[in-house]
């Protein structure tokens, strides 16, 4: 007993650069079970008509701070150093644990409603974030930011120790949970061995942020004479799966330590741009044969999480950097936002594809707009014309979490109302 999707058009993200028109899916429990021709034994208790829809892989979000949704539209238009210290960091320490449940909440309403199944989240009271994880019905990886604080070191390492042993593996395995030193400009090289001391008790990977900005470069060769990515490779951090958030400033010798150590850089266009703090060198990395997905950053420096449009930026800005219109095509662009996260993600078995056997993590795309018309190419229509309100149905673990528009697991009027109303309480207290 499943759920049917009847003549899609699925675009499967299985390396074959492929469009199969016509098809059928039937997902059994949380795995897609069969893609084409149907058995005669299928007893479908749900299908879904597929006219003039598209299926493809739910997107992952690679890098993200969902709670800081509250601070969406609160201090723009400042550098990257200048937004955090004087802004953000001093907003975020009178944030409670409540605050970023409904923070919380408020990003997955919106990950949920354009396409998002899956992310990597960096922030704090990071329990508030699994029971919002828990209740949306998506997929995610908590990962509790560590800033190196006098007299809170070893709390902050412990409170990380809790967090794996509360949430790893919980929400049926939706949840995992990876270790996050927050940058090597705000942990010391002895705390970030520490750091890398417990990955490895915990068998956990690294969430960390690198070389974001020109300063953050300057500073490291300043202070330890290499470069972010070669100072924390040194240190041994990349002996363990690493998501690097950014890697915006990077030379030759980065991507080739990047490459040879299988880390996993994430791009985050709209707020690279937002902060002004440069272009990843995306294609040369891409070339290089590194795993390059895509994120959005916080809400507050994007200002929102809506991974189609980081999909349009990673291929659109560059092109335009390159001077190149062949680099970073359309499909490539899609696999940085499915089975290139899924890989950083360390759930590329799983998801980020879809093909019979892994979970049915997958949404259906509303082609029936003006926008969308004509349909010459959809692997172009994906990543260049569609929206993320063009996302009409969302299923993650074989659970349809959102039909026709409509959230099933969460109510999103009460998270707006509560949402706006912590917010302004927030920035006033």
């Amino acid at each position: 007993m499943g759920i049917l999707i009847k003549n899609i058009t699925l675009v499967p993200m299985n390396g074959k650069d492929e469009v199969i028109e016509n098809t059928n899916i039937y997902i059994e429990g949380d795995r897609i079970s069969s893609i084409g021709e149907l058995k005669e034994d299928i007893k479908a208790t749900k299908t879904i008509d597929g006219k003039n829809k598209v299926a493809m892989p739910g997107l992952v979000n690679a890098h993200t701070h969902i709670g800081m949704s509250l601070l969406r539209n609160y201090a723009d238009d400042l550098p990257l150093h200048e937004w955090l210290t004087k802004k953000i960091w001093p907003v975020e320490a009178k944030l409670t644990e409540e605050d970023v449940y409904w923070g919380s909440l408020l990003s997955m309403v919106e990950m949920i409603q354009s396409g998002t199944t899956a992310f990597c989240d960096m922030y704090f009271f990071m329990d508030e974030v699994g029971k919002g994880l828990e209740e949306a019905g998506m997929r995610g990886v908590l990962t509790r930011g560590i800033i190196e604080e006098k007299g809170k070191k070893k709390e902050k390492l412990d409170d990380t120790r809790r967090l794996h042993k509360s949430w790893h593996g919980k929400a049926d395995g939706r949840i995992k949970v990876m270790v996050a030193p927050h940058a090597p400009y705000t942990c010391s090289p002895k705390y970030l061995e520490d750091i890398i001391d417990l990955a490895y008790e915990l068998n956990a990977g690294i969430h960390i942020h690198l070389s974001e900005t020109k300063k953050e470069v300057e500073d490291s060769f300043k202070t330890y004479g290499k470069s972010p990515i070669k100072h924390v490779y040194d240190l041994g951090l990349f002996k363990l799966p690493t998501i690097a958030a950014h890697c915006v400033h990077v030379d030759e010798e980065d991507i080739n330590i990047l490459r040879e150590n299988n880390v996993s850089p994430v791009n985050n266009p709209s707020s690279n741009l937002k902060l002004a703090s440069g272009f990843a060198p995306i294609d040369q990395m891409l070339k290089a044969g590194v795993n390059v997905s895509l994120g959005t950053d916080g809400s507050s420096s994007n200002n929102n999480l809506n991974m189609f449009e980081e999909i349009h930026l990673a291929s659109i800005v560059n092109k335009a950097v390159n001077m190149d219109a062949v680099s970073v095509p359309a499909i490539t662009a899609l696999e940085m936002a499915t089975i290139n996260g899924a890989k950083a993600l360390l759930w590329d078995d799983e998801i980020g594809s879809i093909e019979a056997g892994k979970k049915a993590d997958l949404i259906l795309i509303d082609m029936d707009k003006p926008h969308l018309y004509p349909r010459h190419n959809i692997i172009s229509a994906l990543a260049y014309s569609v929206q993320g309100s063009d996302v009409n149905t969302v299923i993650v673990d074989g659970n349809i979490i959102m039909e026709n528009r409509e959230i099933k697991t969460l109510d999103v009027e009460k998270i707006l109302y509560k949402a706006e109303k912590i917010a302004k309480d927030l920035v006033n207290r």
